[in-house]
């Protein structure tokens, strides 16, 4: 393909992109539903996405053009939940509309600079790429909050079990706890304690609540609550044994990182080896690897590298991830 087509085609897919960039953004300023809205319809019996940030607030479910397309895809609400969880402003639309616009940056490296087989399958290839930029700075910023959220959890559980030793009732308990926790612990539980206050059940408040923080300790929180009101027993007792579980596991989590620290020092070095080894020789000899790149086998062999080692990185961590 001559350079005059490759530049013809990044011009015709910029203009799409841009398209439908500007197509969707016209849809930003018709977000309508807030905190209390949601909260609202829960009292009601509606099934709805709770969001725990009071003065955000959320597209419409349905909408004409392309907000509708959205709405309906499953890709929409995966995003809606992970943007929920990491408690980012972001809407499902903004999101795709930064993985379109990421795209373009993309294209233009790989009609410019087409170190694969040909221009059009490295433009697709680093468009795909910078087009999961975004989706995996959502993952990143849900993944610190939720750690955030682990590690806050024991206090938490030990501030109720306290206060209702004291006499407290648990949904008294629950207002305090979000009026003195810091967040983003404390927003969830005022966001569980106003769906309850407002009349949603307390089994549909705590459902909830474990959807938008989806970690295994607060699974346990949930049933032992719900447990304790079909069964009766001492919830406070109970809520102190969970935190003194809890902190035993992130115990030996810690000592199964320290034990596992070898083999991540090892995928790093193993993973940061040959780009540093490629950097060098560019550095000391810049025509020894321009042969290479300009050979077909050559490209072959960069490509099915480049795929090695990312596999064998993805290998490394999955022997090293143990669950604790």
């Amino acid at each position: 393909m001559s350079s005059g087509s490759i530049i013809a085609v990044f011009v015709v897919i910029f203009v799409l992109i841009l398209l439908a960039v500007s197509v969707a953004m016209k849809f930003f300023d018709a977000r309508r539903k807030n905190q209390v809205a949601g909260m609202l319809k829960t009292a009601a019996g509606e099934t709805v996405i709770t969001i725990t940030n009071l003065l955000k607030e959320v597209e419409a479910d349905r909408g004409p053009g392309l907000r509708r397309l959205f709405s309906t895809s499953q890709f929409t609400k995966h995003a809606q939940t992970q943007i929920q969880q990491a408690g980012m402003s972001w809407s499902p639309t903004r999101m795709i509309s930064a993985m379109g616009l990421a795209t373009i940056p993309g294209l233009g490296i790989g009609a410019v600079a087409p170190f694969l087989l040909n221009g059009p399958l490295t433009a697709i290839a680093l468009a795909g790429t910078f087009a999961a930029v975004p989706y995996l700075w959502v993952r990143h910023k849900r993944k610190e909050r939720l750690n955030r959220l682990e590690e806050q959890f024991p206090d938490s559980l030990d501030f109720l079990a306290r206060s209702m030793r004291a006499g407290h009732a648990f949904s008294i308990t629950l207002e305090m706890l979000g009026e003195e926790m810091a967040d983003p612990l404390g927003q969830e539980y005022r966001a569980l304690f106003n769906e309850q206050n407002l009349g949603a059940p307390l089994e549909l408040a705590l459902r909830n609540f474990t959807e938008r923080i989806p970690l295994l300790d607060v699974r346990f929180f949930t049933s032992s609550v719900l447990l304790q009101r079909q069964t009766g027993g001492n919830l406070s007792e109970i809520l102190a044994r969970l935190a003194y579980v809890i902190r035993e596991r992130f115990r030996l989590k810690g000592q199964v990182k320290a034990a596992s620290a070898h083999g991540r020092m090892t995928a790093t070095i193993l993973t940061l080896l040959p780009i540093g080894t490629m950097g060098c020789l560019l550095m000391v000899a810049p025509g020894y690897l321009q042969g290479m790149a300009s050979d077909p086998d050559g490209k072959k062999l960069i490509g099915a590298a480049v795929v090695m080692q990312l596999l064998g990185n993805f290998f490394i961590k999955k022997i090293i991830n143990i669950k604790v």
